[in-house]
């Protein structure tokens, strides 16, 4: 199975003997809690919340941090070589409710991922799988990306980018999934995985999703959003100086 689900090239010498030595050493000694929470792997697809057509697999390495909150390290694939490409906060639907308006765009749902089929735990079996799935069916999430290895970027450049979820038939770029259109077999997420978004649509069929219904200003309220960056003054009372920040 590849580490990463993109031929980018990170720049760098191969790591040396000595520092895979010190790692072995320091790996021992300390601890990894935080690490040591991640309890699942949910396998789905991301979009930039600007451009539907630049879509990426997205790896989600998950923990609870309790029953509403969970908090997932995004990766470009599922191997020990994989990039960090971004971080996904997942809640369920009365935190989210408590959002301000004008945070809730920022958030998508997992409906229709989870209901159509898109979003699965690699190599765990259906029937434990769709239990927490159910759960996820009703949550809402929110997803930045730092490094859009999609554009081949050897390294996280540029600003971090708000990320979307499917919402919806027909907006699945068809060689992420289906053999028969794949540009390259590595983009057979259906083969790669020995998944069937279409079996698993049927399987999911009972699934409900927010009780409420889904939020009209949540998926970005279906608008484009962007991240850009900006320069402004500091107020003279919080500075000695005339220094400039970006935010």
């Amino acid at each position: 199975m590849a580490s990463s689900c993109h031929d980018v090239e990170v720049p760098g010498k191969p790591t040396e003997t000595g520092t895979a030595l010190l790692e072995t050493a320091t790996g021992t000694i300390q601890g990894f809690a935080p690490l040591g929470q991640i309890h699942q792997h949910l396998c789905a697809f991301h979009f930039y919340a600007d451009d539907m057509t630049r879509q990426v697999e997205a790896h989600h390495f998950c923990a609870h941090l309790n029953e509403d909150v969970r908090q997932c390290l995004v990766f470009d694939g599922p191997g020990a070589g994989a990039r960090l490409i971004g971080v996904e906060y997942i809640v369920s639907e009365p935190v989210f409710l408590t959002l301000p308006d004008e945070e809730k765009p920022l958030w998508h749902t997992h409906e229709f991922e989870v209901k159509g089929g898109v979003l699965f735990m690699p190599g765990v079996p259906g029937v434990a799988e769709r239990r927490d799935l159910e759960k996820v069916c009703r949550t809402y999430g929110k997803t930045v990306h730092f490094w859009q290895v999609d554009r081949g970027d050897a390294l996280p450049l540029g600003l971090p980018q708000i990320m979307m979820a499917l919402t919806r038939d027909g907006q699945l770029r068809q060689d992420l999934a289906d053999c028969t259109r794949a540009r390259a077999a590595s983009l057979c997420v259906e083969k790669k995985f020995n998944v069937s978004f279409q079996k698993e649509r049927e399987n999911r069929a009972y699934m409900s999703g927010p009780e409420h219904g889904i939020h009209p200003l949540a998926n970005a309220a279906g608008k484009g959003l962007k991240t850009e960056i900006r320069e402004v003054d500091i107020p003279a009372s919080t500075t000695a100086g005339a220094a400039r920040v970006f935010t």
